[in-house]
């Protein structure tokens, strides 16, 4: 196995170019299943999703700007005010940190692709049918408007009727095919791709916290789904499952949303912690400190994050000892995520610091979500819990820990991969001023919200009248909005900017220390012409796991014949044998467009489509499964 041989020559490359890339055509753009293509396109289509989410909320500022506004009607701000907050938990954040995983868990962790190629194409047409689906409802005015929770009996089919609820139910169902499909293969690229010599307590924090999210997805995604269903089926069969006269339960809807939700906020977060810590050892010039104990900061997060799902509850009517233990929970979990926070401080206090926009965007954060967590701490006390809630205050702590706990880290994340992503440098002075006005715009935005949820107005109001000393603040708030907006609208134009005519970027402009800074700039189709052998926690500063790529490096690593990667020993990355990776395949567009059709008929109760769209689902994955010629010729 261990065949010496004089590292990759011309002849490797050649072979492995001709073996991994995808030629430019519609066959390839719709067949393509390179994560790195995927991942792309993961962040374009989040982004997309987000602009529209961000434009209904510009809507609703606006229509709040003033008392006894009449920009919107009541229906058509409880209609953008649902897709707003919908698309922004489960069509920006979470599949945006998708993107950015698909794009560098496999280059982090030394790997030329993730372990389920076609799944991972799969997921991506879902997550993009899914959202258009949603999205598609607006126009015609039946969107979503029982707000991003769908608490019932308020979404019953008495009180709102139309399809408005069903697009909601049935669109969180396709799109958990997606997530679903996503966690499954992040776990099991991080487990058995990883580079030889990367056993786990050499994996970076940022893919860490990637599968630490896809567990918490796999075992909290199911209780929505089953919400889901359950609701449908009471709209549209009278099942009873929340109705009380036949049986069923109003509080079941909360307790399973809410098992899925609490830990939801930490599915959108982690990633976003994840990506800080790979952006700060860059541009402190050092590894972050105590890396065992961000580590377990990041599992116990995980894991205490299911049992704090009741603090959404507090002013439900729950039995009182059931406070105790809720309060509790939500209390201690604070503690890993304060692990977190003083071990980035102590690392830009220890370290060298290099004032860029990818380190700005962190040190916003870490400002942002200090704060979203002294608020979060003071929800954990039953009695000012129940004093505010469903007041505004409510949504100031819910942006200040999403907004400092993913947007920012994901604008990090943006500067600081773009070199890698596009192959081109932003501009510096650009991305600073992106950044002091989405700063500036996100505080001016949200914190008068603190102050008019205290003085007793409301949140899910389309007006309010004049008169009771929430006029000004609320003007404040639209103002600090709109100024945001024009900060993300700067990211982009600086996104494209750099695109078109930013110069070549370096493979590590940065001094970078995880694995994908060792590759080009954009990587090549194979990702490493050589798997490195990994000895250290920071590869790309470590010259022994730089030298495992040189010459001398062995065939088993460069695997030129056919699309083959190294598969590895879960804990220790010991090697055990290389794999064969998939090449492209229209499977998945076809059974992702099969599972539209299926949902569509289901929406419009066109059944017996439904059930064809079901036979064609089932014949379509049985060819997905059935042993390929070349399976065939390996047995």
């Amino acid at each position: 196995m261990d065949t010496p041989a004089a590292g990759a020559d011309p002849t490797d490359r050649e072979r492995l170019a001709e073996n991994w890339t995808e030629r430019p055509s519609l066959r390839s753009w719709l067949t393509t299943v390179d994560h790195k293509r995927i991942g792309r396109r993961y962040l374009v289509t989040a982004g997309f999703f987000f602009a529209l989410a961000g434009i209904s909320a510009l809507l609703m500022r606006t229509q709040l700007a003033n008392p006894g506004s009449d920009l919107l009607s009541p229906q058509q701000y409880n209609q953008l005010f649902t897709m707003h907050g919908t698309a922004m938990i489960f069509l920006f954040a979470t599949p945006m940190l998708f993107g950015f995983g698909n794009f560098l868990v496999p280059l982090m962790i030394g790997s030329r692709d993730m372990a389920f190629p076609r799944l991972n194409a799969f997921g991506y047409w879902v997550f993009l049918f899914a959202g258009l689906f949603m999205w598609a409802s607006l126009p015609f005015g039946a969107a979503p408007n029982g707000g991003w929770f769908a608490y019932v009996p308020l979404t019953s089919v008495q009180d709102s009727p139309g399809l408005h609820l069903d697009v909601y139910t049935l669109g969180l169902l396709f799109l958990g095919i997606s997530t679903t499909a996503g966690a499954i293969n992040f776990i099991v690229t991080a487990l058995k791709m990883r580079a030889p010599g990367m056993s786990l307590n050499r994996m970076p924090l940022f893919v860490w916290a990637i599968v630490a999210t896809a567990f918490m997805v796999i075992f909290a995604l199911p209780a929505l789904n089953v919400d889901n269903a359950m609701l449908f089926l009471d709209r549209r069969f009278g099942a009873g499952f929340f109705d009380p006269a036949a049986g069923g339960n109003v509080l079941l809807w909360q307790h399973l949303f809410w098992i899925f939700g609490h830990p939801d906020v930490y599915i959108i977060v982690m990633p976003g912690l994840g990506i800080v810590s790979a952006v700060l050892p860059a541009f402190t010039r050092r590894g972050v400190v105590g890396y065992p104990l961000v580590v377990l900061a990041i599992v116990a997060i995980a894991i205490i994050s299911f049992g704090v799902w009741a603090h959404h509850m507090f002013a439900v009517g729950l039995p009182q000892v059931s406070y105790g233990f809720f309060s509790a929970a939500s209390s201690i979990i604070t503690i890993p995520s304060g692990i977190q926070i003083f071990a980035w401080l102590a690392t830009m206090l220890l370290g060298r610091l290099v004032l860029r926009t990818p380190l700005l965007f962190v040190i916003g954060f870490i400002v942002t979500f200090v704060l979203g967590g002294v608020t979060g701490a003071m929800f954990a006390l039953t009695a000012f819990d129940q004093q505010v809630t469903d007041s505004y205050f409510v949504v100031a702590h819910f942006h200040y820990v999403l907004v400092g706990g993913a947007l920012f880290p994901i604008l990090a994340g943006i500067y600081y991969w773009l070199p890698k992503i596009t192959g081109r440098m932003y501009a510096e002075r650009l991305g600073r001023w992106a950044f002091w006005l989405v700063f500036i715009g996100m505080h001016v935005t949200f914190f008068p919200m603190h102050l008019y949820g205290l003085f007793g107005m409301p949140r899910r109001v389309y007006t309010y009248p004049a008169g009771l000393d929430w006029d000004g603040w609320n003007l404040v708030s639209t103002v600090g909005a709109y100024v945001l907006a024009v900060g993300l609208l700067l990211v982009l134009v600086g996104v494209v900017h750099a695109v078109r005519r930013g110069r070549p970027a370096p493979p590590d402009p940065w001094g970078g220390d995880t694995l994908e800074w060792s590759t080009d700039s954009p990587p090549p189709a194979y990702n490493f012409p050589v798997i490195p052998r990994v000895h250290s926690l920071h590869p790309t500063w470590d010259a022994r796991t730089a030298e495992s790529t040189g010459p001398g490096a062995t065939a088993d690593r460069i695997l030129s014949a056919g699309r083959r990667t190294p598969l590895t020993s879960e804990l220790d990355g010991r090697y055990e044998r290389p794999v064969e990776m998939p090449e492209a395949s229209g499977k998945p567009l076809v059974l992702a467009l099969t599972l539209l059709v299926l949902f569509t008929a289901l929406l419009f109760a066109w059944y017996p489509v439904a059930a064809a769209a079901v036979a064609v689902v089932a014949g379509t994955v049985a060819g997905w499964l059935w042993p390929g010629r070349r399976a065939e010729a390996r047995t």
